[in-house]
């Protein structure tokens, strides 16, 4: 390490728990940020002010002037350039030792394991469902700690996701259900910066492995009431043996997904009507959640399925169900890796 380097960090490494071993720890560090938005900017900002040597950044949005208020990397001059580019290039100027890659693009299932698999560390910064499953998924099949976070209205939460073996995204939030977005119902201008730091530290404790890091603990604030409060979870081994399953499925993204077809929640309602012994219905949610809100059929939770799919009948057309998708689809995967001979299906609740 550079003698100005060392000056740099000076303060950082009097720090008796970090040294310069945690220095150079993190120096030799490869972390990716998915997303420069709300939450990527005080991440990246401080990551780098931090000396993390090697730094990916991806998205493929566009600053928008609706993102000033908080995002505060850009300025108005950067409206309509693209967020990575400038992010980077910005960056680049505040810390010219750190190295920045961008990748101007979206994460989907063709180009995730590309993209992470040189890291040592996934930072999730995106604000929609199916981003973070992937990421979380992405980072089971090749075994990379992720730190996530997210921001609504005056609410965010932390937590660390696949850390030595801890629990996922997964076990936390084993369904997408949908919900708003900062663009529908906003977001107060400071919250990312108080939850995007949270996100920095928590990455620069698992780097330099010091500290209790969030794995199996979500942290919520509240802006508006400065309450926080934390909510322990465990890892779910039915949920992980699932997720590890089908992220591997994800990195293969040239498997076709004919095997996999959807049935439509009207088209299944038509068929109720038509030949209602013909269709075995199986709601793959929780027990509660089948009490609670039933369409009928029978109740085979996601976790118990494996040990069930022989009882699945090839005579019949098996319908596999849960409220967003994700559960029914993950099952009618597994039933079809059985051979199974019959038809089968999956489906999400109806709009």
């Amino acid at each position: 390490m550079e003698p100005l380097e060392r000056r740099r960090y000076s303060r950082q490494i009097l720090l008796p728990e970090m040294g310069l071993a945690g220095q150079t720890r993190l120096r030799s560090a490869r972390v990716l940020v998915i997303g420069a938005g709300g939450l990527g900017c005080p991440v990246l900002q401080y990551l780098a002010a931090a000396g993390v040597g090697t730094i990916g950044i991806v998205d493929d949005d566009v600053v928008d002037i609706t993102n000033l208020h908080r995002q505060i990397l850009y300025t108005a001059e950067d409206v309509g350039k693209g967020k990575a580019e400038v992010a980077g290039k910005k960056l680049a100027v505040l810390n010219p030792f750190v190295e920045f890659n961008i990748v101007p693009e979206r994460l989907t299932a063709e180009n995730a394991a590309d993209i992470v698999k040189d890291y040592d560390l996934v930072i999730d910064g995106s604000d929609n469902f199916p981003t973070r499953y992937l990421a979380n998924d992405t980072c089971v099949a090749l075994d990379k700690p992720m730190v996530f976070g997210s921001i609504l209205r005056f609410e965010g939460q932390v937590s660390v996701f696949n850390y030595k073996g801890g629990p996922t995204y997964r076990c936390l939030f084993p369904d997408a259900e949908e919900g708003d977005n900062c663009a529908e119902a906003g977001v107060i201008g400071i919250l990312p910066g108080m939850i995007g730091t949270y996100m920095a530290n928590e990455a620069i404790k698992i780097i330099c492995e010091i500290g209790e890091p969030l794995s199996g603990k979500l942290m919520v604030l509240n802006a508006l009431t400065n309450n926080i409060s934390f909510f322990q979870f465990a890892r779910n081994p039915h949920i992980n043996a699932l997720e590890q399953d089908d992220a591997k499925l994800r990195m293969k993204p040239l498997i076709a997904e004919i095997d996999l077809p959807e049935m439509l929640f009207e088209d299944w309602e038509k068929l109720q009507e038509t030949g209602p012994d013909q269709i075995f219905l199986v709601d793959v949610r929780e027990d509660y959640e089948f009490e609670a809100d039933s369409i009928g059929g029978i109740n085979i939770p996601l976790s118990e399925l494996p040990e069930n799919l022989t009882t699945m009948p090839a005579d019949k057309t098996v319908v596999f169900y849960c409220r967003s998708g994700i559960r029914s689809k993950t099952a009618a995967r597994l039933l079809s890796k059985t051979g199974f001979e019959g038809r089968s299906f999956w489906m999400k609740e109806g709009d």
